[in-house]
């Protein structure tokens, strides 16, 4: 079938395709992005994104953004590369340089690592990259920011990911793909401007999704990092502040000998990788996280104090789900990211609080305390859920049956006699916990920040 063909899918067969090819790529003056794969000759798609750009687009900006359009285009291509996992890849419309090659292998294989597990796959994908090109030198150390785009996911840690640059002085604007509402309450909270992109997969991808084709996680930070730092480049940013914390480095499990974890493109092996790859694209806009050295506990204890973003933000999962008939309004109040957050809040919190901003005491009520303690690994691993490391939930267990306005509230009660006696300190110590990270790659200007806004 012809390269732009498109047909509908009735039966897929994952194991049927040899190949998937990386087509064309196009960027509109008008900002429209055009991102085209196929799967052999059979299938073809053509994934759309809207980048929010202040004027039509001349040749010249269009030119000078092609190493950002190229890396998008790979790198996005993982959505689709995920249908069917074939062995081969083909790269009509370019090849990588060796950084980008190896961000490539990463996203493709462990970047996979949760979809390869829960669909029980004999082992990782692990497609080969070509690369062209001599390898760069050195990765240069982040600059300080003068103007940042800082990206928006409408959670906690995005709230504080602002205040960290705002004390920076760099001039600030929001950025997200999308208009969630807990977004736009976080952006209308924050009272700073906001750009905003739009992303539409193909509505093939859903039928052969239905029809049969692999599915699930993908890493998709690494998909909306790339779109911001495309919009950066184009509207005169030099870098992109996103939110991502120490604890997304932890895996969750090991599998055939891998480290699998379900936020590995917020990791910062996966920073370090992707700020190669940019670099090695010819662009001065940089992406950082400006919340690396710390825990999700740390944040949350920032977080806790600015109660203007209380009544709007959103870190559950479910309000971001693809299909509308699945997505929630709000706290889901029945997942792990929902026990994560209550979890990490309340030693920091009035519980009339708490239960307020999520509709429901969790601590309150004896049924969640099972998928309370797994968070601590009860299970054999945490939950695949964007969740902290057990660590930091032994930590916020450990305060809260020390403090006297949560010890007696029933999940509190159990988890101290029957989840904390199973791991004495230091396991889970709030201090070692609370403190910052040496591992980052933050100027020393935007880490004071981080300490300031984290009083830490």
């Amino acid at each position: 079938m012809a390269v732009g063909a498109k047909r509908a899918v009735a039966a897929f067969d994952a194991a049927s395709f040899r190949s998937f090819r990386f087509v064309s790529r196009e960027l509109s003056g008008d900002g429209s992005v055009a991102l085209t794969y196929a799967l052999d000759d059979e299938l073809t798609f053509t994934e759309r994104i809207e980048l929010p750009v202040g004027a039509p687009l001349g040749e010249e900006a269009i030119a000078g953004a092609e190493g950002l359009l190229s890396l998008l285009h790979w790198v996005a291509g993982v959505s689709y590369f995920k249908a069917a996992l074939p062995p081969a890849v083909e790269l009509e419309s370019g090849a990588p340089g060796p950084a980008a090659a190896r961000l490539l292998e990463a996203l493709y294989s462990e970047g996979l690592g949760e979809l390869a597990y829960e669909n029980r796959l004999a082992a990782l994908p692990r497609p080969r990259f070509a690369a062209h090109g001599a390898a760069a030198g050195e990765v240069p150390s982040p600059a300080e920011p003068r103007r940042a785009l800082v990206a928006v996911g409408g959670g906690k840690d995005s709230a504080v990911a602002i205040e960290v640059v705002r004390r920076s002085g760099a001039e600030t604007v929001l950025f997200s793909v999308g208009d969630a509402a807990p977004i736009a309450r976080t952006a209308e909270a924050a009272g700073l401007p906001r750009v905003i992109a739009s992303r539409r997969l193909d509505p093939l991808l859903f039928e052969c999704n239905a029809a049969g084709a692999i599915n699930g996680h993908v890493p998709v930070t690494a998909i909306v990092t790339c779109i911001a730092l495309l919009t950066a480049a184009l509207n005169g940013f030099d870098t992109v502040a996103m939110a991502n914390e120490r604890s997304a480095s932890q895996g969750n499990i090991r599998w055939e000998g891998v480290e699998i974890n379900h936020q590995f493109s917020k990791s910062l092996a996966a920073e370090r990788l992707l700020s190669a790859a940019v670099a090695e694209s010819g662009t001065d806009v940089r992406a950082l996280s400006v919340l690396r050295p710390a825990s999700e506990l740390a944040i949350a204890r920032a977080f806790a104090g600015m109660e203007r973003y209380h009544g709007g933000f959103t870190s559950c999962n479910a309000i971001f789900r693809i299909d509308p008939a699945l997505r929630a309004s709000s706290w889901c109040l029945d997942c792990p990211k929902c026990r994560f957050v209550f979890l990490a809040l309340a030693p920091f919190s009035e519980p009339a609080h708490l239960a307020e901003v999520f509709g429901a005491d969790l601590l309150a009520d004896e049924t969640q305390f099972e998928g309370f303690a797994l968070l601590a690994a009860s299970g054999g691993h945490k939950p695949f859920e964007c969740v902290g490391e057990e660590q930091e939930s032994l930590a916020a267990m450990r305060m809260l049956a020390a403090e006297e306005r949560w010890r007696e509230h029933a999940v509190v009660r159990r988890l101290a006699a029957e989840v904390l006696p199973a791991h004495p300190l230091p396991e889970g110590d709030p201090e070692k916990v609370l403190a910052l990270s040496g591992d980052h790659d933050l100027p020393p200007g935007l880490l004071d920040d981080l300490r300031a806004v984290l009083g830490a």
